[in-house]
């Protein structure tokens, strides 16, 4: 049985919610779903120049948790930008009732 999803400290909520190559419609792209806690720690991360520990601690994370979401987002950024995809920037996850 898998662990149950903790709730990261999310402090950014972005007024954007999409990214897409120039003169393509929507409806004509592959998506790529970016996590509101991807972007969080790319922003913390990348942005703000934090390092993982200080990152880490403002999601509510360890540090080996935050290279993990660190890893996934760059990863998807990559694979939008190399293969011309667009990018849904996701709200954050809400907790599993039990």
């Amino acid at each position: 049985m898998a662990r149950p999803f903790k709730p990261r400290c999310v402090d950014f909520d972005p007024s954007v919610t999409y990214f897409k190559p120039r003169a393509i419609p929507l409806s004509a792209l592959e998506e790529i779903g970016l996590q509101a806690d991807e972007l969080e720690a790319l922003r913390l991360c990348d942005l703000k120049n934090l390092d993982q520990a200080q990152a880490a601690k403002k999601l509510k994370v360890s540090r080996s948790t935050l290279q993990r979401i660190l890893s996934a987002a760059r990863r998807k950024v990559s694979e939008a930008l190399v293969e011309g995809k667009a990018i849904r920037i996701e709200k954050q996850r809400k907790k599993q009732p039990r």
